[in-house]
């Protein structure tokens, strides 16, 4: 077992796609403390007794989270992250997010208590004064007062500057007077605290946040929405009719409510990847006990190759996702102690740390959610027609999951925003696309790469095609934007081939990264598994990223250009064959001896 050490080396935001990463720099989750410990196993009993024998009552009526937004506050998990000096707990993003991973087992109410610990009160921490932090921080961490996000609109929502919302400055300078609707609003049923984006004077320059409260006069709400899923989270309009705030409850800058909103949704895209990745396990541990107590042909369920196959696909998606969201985690971490240090104001570290890093939040966000959706399909289909029946579980995962995709901005948009904001860094010389390119198109002209792998480094293979997956990321992203210039942002099948190929880049260097600082820990045969588990990913990951770079390259390019650069993807996107069948029955098997979900809870 090697205990070689070196200086940590911390990647800045998109650098994990042109730069190399050691194990000793990535934060994995089984470096969990005791403190963290506890909070975690306080959270499982919290769900367990609180939340799971009330799911079919609150979903019928879905005001009675209250009851348990209020036990959240009584625990603490409200003020997780709200700074000491404002009644809260003041933990790290890190704690936060071994928090609310549990949290994310708890289908409507995970979504009221995150709407309510994020986006509702994110804000005040974030972008209020000192005067509006004293005043709704120490009651938000209580839950005495309960908080929800009011920016989509009927008629914007993934163009969330469309709003329509007005809000206009009374005579007298002390009132700002709003009128408008906003829908879609978690927690509008019993919320106190209302963060609403409106434009003062129905100017698109001003669009501004505000801090309103129920009380206001012309606030009011509709009826609870009828929903697909998530049934026990209370969604209803918000109706604003001359509502007086007064000018102390402006939220941040006048005109800088898109940064406001933009930069939430960054630290909410991560949070939501940690949450889903919560619910996936707890989805895979149900399809495994009940596989192994479902008999067909007098035999456990468990035992069928078909059913070992989406038990270890689904572990392995979940730990290769787990994997990023913890390593992004730690650097959003690094980069507000950075800044933290450099004695930066309140709002400038807390929300440095997303900005730098809202490539691989958007990605996560991604990355996660699907991974949800995987899980939850397949642990239904191992259900067969019970998983069908509401009298099931698995039917209340399968409508719940599927909001993720469409919460924190359309997997879609993300999808487009990961590239334009990698492109954007590139062009203000804050990521180094150009020399990479440059060299992988002297490469091409070259004769192929033929040297082997470092046979004493388990992870050899492995290291050399992720780079090559690289290369082959450049390759597509950078001809595509020389070919198409400022016509890309158009061309959006492009670019969500494009983020598919990073999404999987992050993945398989997180995943391969954990399992390769396990192995330093605890050595190779005790961190097997593991090892295995990745290169199974690599397989079937690389063949994806052949498949959208290759469909991303037709889109633009044609004739020898063409013929050219499927020749360079072709070579950047080879890996050994493996027995992939082999890999997912150990994984499954795994599974099955333990009953549940066995790799790192």
């Amino acid at each position: 077992m090697s205990t070689a050490t070196t200086n940590k080396t911390t990647l800045k935001g998109g650098e994990f796609i042109i730069k190399e990463s050691q194990w000793q720099d990535v934060y994995i989750p089984e470096q969990i403390d005791e403190e963290q410990t506890a909070m975690r196993e306080m959270t499982k009993e919290f769900v367990r007794k609180e939340i799971d024998p009330r799911l079919e009552e609150l979903d019928k009526d879905p005001m009675k989270g209250v009851e348990l937004v209020n036990k959240a506050g009584e625990l603490g998990l409200l003020g997780l992250h709200i700074p000491e000096e404002y009644g809260g707990l003041g933990k790290d993003l890190t704690s936060f997010s071994y928090v609310t991973e549990i949290l994310g087992w708890g289908h409507g109410v995970s979504v009221a208590i995150g709407a309510h610990t994020g986006i509702g009160t994110c804000p005040i921490i974030y972008y209020g004064t000192d005067a509006q932090r004293a005043k709704y921080l120490p009651k938000l961490a209580t839950g005495e007062l309960k908080a929800a996000y009011c920016l989509t609109e009927p008629w914007s929502g993934s163009d969330a500057l469309g709003a329509k919302t007005k809000a206009v400055l009374t005579d007298d300078k002390k009132y700002y007077v709003l009128n408008g609707q906003k829908m879609w609003i978690t927690n509008a049923g019993f919320a106190d605290v209302f963060i609403v984006f409106a434009k003062i004077d129905g100017d698109d320059k001003k669009f501004t946040g505000f801090i309103v409260e129920r009380g206001y006069e012309g606030l009011s709400v509709g009826a609870e929405e009828k929903k697909m899923g998530i049934k026990s989270s209370s969604t209803r309009q918000v109706f604003f009719n001359n509502v007086k705030v007064p000018v102390e409850n402006l939220l941040g800058e006048e005109g800088k409510g898109h940064k406001i909103a933009f930069q939430i949704l960054n630290i909410g895209r991560y949070k939501l990847c940690n949450g889903v990745l919560g619910g996936s396990k707890r989805a895979l541990a149900v399809a495994v006990k009940y596989s192994n107590e479902r008999q067909q042909f007098k035999t456990n369920i468990s035992q069928f190759g078909a059913i070992k196959h989406k038990l270890g696909e689904m572990a392995i998606r979940t730990w290769m996702a787990e994997s990023a969201s913890y390593r992004v985690c730690d650097l959003i971490n690094q980069k507000e102690h950075e800044l933290k240090a450099a004695g930066k104001s309140m709002t400038e570290y807390l929300t440095g740390g997303a900005e730098e890093y809202q490539i691989e939040c958007a990605l996560l966000k991604v990355l996660g959610s699907e991974v949800l959706d995987f899980v939850v399909d397949e642990a239904l289909q191992i259900h067969g027609g019970y998983g069908f029946s509401e009298e099931y579980p698995m039917a209340r995962s399968y409508r719940d999951s599927r909001i993720n995709r469409i919460f924190e901005g359309t997997n879609e948009i993300n999808r487009m925003l990961s590239i334009d904001a990698l492109l954007k860094f590139a062009m203000k010389g804050k990521l180094d696309l150009m020399t990479p390119g440059m060299a992988i198109q002297k490469e091409l002209m070259s004769v192929p790469d033929f040297s082997s792998p470092d046979a004493d480094d388990v992870f050899g293979t492995e290291k050399k095609a992720l780079k090559n997956a690289k290369k082959a990321f450049i390759l597509v992203a950078g001809g595509a934007v020389q070919k198409l210039m400022m016509g890309l942002e158009k061309e959006q099948e492009i670019l969500m081939h494009a983020s598919d190929m990073l999404i999987d880049i992050l993945a398989m260097e997180s995943g391969m990264l954990r399992a390769e600082k396990l192995v330093n820990l605890h050595g190779q045969e005790a961190s097997q598994i593991y090892v295995d588990m990745v290169k199974c990913f690599f397989f079937d990951a690389m063949d994806r990223i052949n498949v959208a770079g290759k469909s991303a390259l037709v889109a633009f390019a044609v004739g020898d250009e063409l013929r050219i650069m499927l020749m360079g993807l072709k070579r950047f996107t080879k890996y050994e064959t493996l027995n992939t069948k082999n890999v997912r029955r150990a994984v499954a098997d795994k599974l099955i001896a333990e009953n549940g979900y066995c790799f790192w809870d």
